[in-house]
């Protein structure tokens, strides 16, 4: 009969990736390259928009509010699978796995609503452009932004309740160098059917959010088809090239987390890591790499900072130059 495990006790177990355990220190290595490229990345896209008034603009502060939520994405992992992967530090108590479950799931959330707004940003800006400046103030943006934040936070602490009212009684090896809901939830010696059932609503709200974002798109292509000018066309779709890659880059891999894990019991093991593994790093390592590459105003306000810095003033000539592809 399983006895439910006091706070602190009875610590859960991290798991690197299956199979190559012996190799832990060197799969350590592009792990460690994977967190630097992310922080920087996101680290400088937020100081771009801080430093460049130029940015202070609705479409710029959606896209703040992303690198935030994906650099937090990023710190939320760091800690155990550096621990896991480099210190060979497999344990970790419960409080500490329910925080750390807990900030992974908010900042996933975060992201999926995060994207929302960018798509409600790009409808605006798109099919109503003599209202955007009026719609989008900074002031509904910051009420969107503590929005998300409330939304987020409010929806995950029930999460955490139910989790705390579950024994474990089983062995308690995760699947993962960090801790997720479906991976703790698979240890429970009793019913999880009202846990499995609330992260099903959570999963079905991000697929709503992806609904809206679609609808956003059918919008704006009805509107854009209807633009004689070919050139403006172009021009008007070009601006929704970064959001439509951020999207897919993070709701393709949630979905295929999802799926292997409701579905995947007979997976290989190594499945189930690698699609963590890409669902948690791959967007916050391409978001700003493809943000840098595809907005003119990002990459001018980068060689900018750059110059200022090292006082090269003659490359700030090469962003004006700058075109999208």
């Amino acid at each position: 009969m399983g006895v439910t495990i006091p706070l602190g006790a009875q610590p859960f177990l991290l798991a690197g990736l299956p199979g190559v355990a012996q190799f832990h220190h060197w799969v350590f290595l592009p792990f460690g390259l994977m967190y630097l490229v992310a922080v920087l990345g996101n680290g400088t896209i937020l100081l771009v928009v801080r430093v460049h008034r130029q940015l202070h603009q609705p479409m710029y502060y959606f896209l703040l509010m992303l690198a935030t939520t994906d650099l937090g994405l990023t710190l939320s992992t760091l800690p155990t699978v550096l621990r896991v992967f480099w210190l060979g530090a497999v344990e970790i108590s419960f409080p500490a796995c329910l925080i750390q479950m807990f900030c992974i799931h908010v900042f996933s959330f975060m992201e999926s609503s995060v994207l929302l707004a960018m798509a409600f940003d790009r409808y605006v800006a798109i099919c109503c452009p003599l209202r955007y400046s009026s719609i989008l103030t900074s002031a509904r943006v910051a009420q969107i932004g503590l929005g998300i934040i409330c939304r987020c936070t409010l929806s995950l602490l029930p999460l955490i309740c139910l989790l705390t009212w579950l024994p474990f009684c089983r062995s308690h090896v995760l699947s993962h160098p960090y801790c997720l809901h479906q991976d703790i939830i698979r240890l429970a010696c009793t019913d999880a059917t009202l846990n499995s059932l609330y992260g099903l609503t959570l999963v079905l709200v991000a697929i709503l959010d992806f609904a809206l974002i679609a609808l956003s798109y059918i919008m704006i292509f009805r509107t854009v088809l209807g633009i004689t000018s070919r050139e403006e066309q172009a021009k008007a779709l070009n601006t929704c090239v970064s959001h439509f890659c951020a999207v897919l880059i993070f709701y393709i891999p949630l979905a295929g987390l999802s799926i292997i894990h409701r579905y995947g019991r007979n997976a290989p093991p190594i499945s189930h890591a690698i699609m963590a593994n890409i669902y948690l790093f791959v967007p916050p390592i391409l978001n700003p790499i493809i943000y840098s590459m595809k907005s003119k105003a990002i990459c001018k306000g980068l060689l900018g900072l750059l110059c200022q810095r090292a006082s090269w003033p003659g490359h700030a000539q090469n962003c004006e130059n700058h075109r999208t592809v």
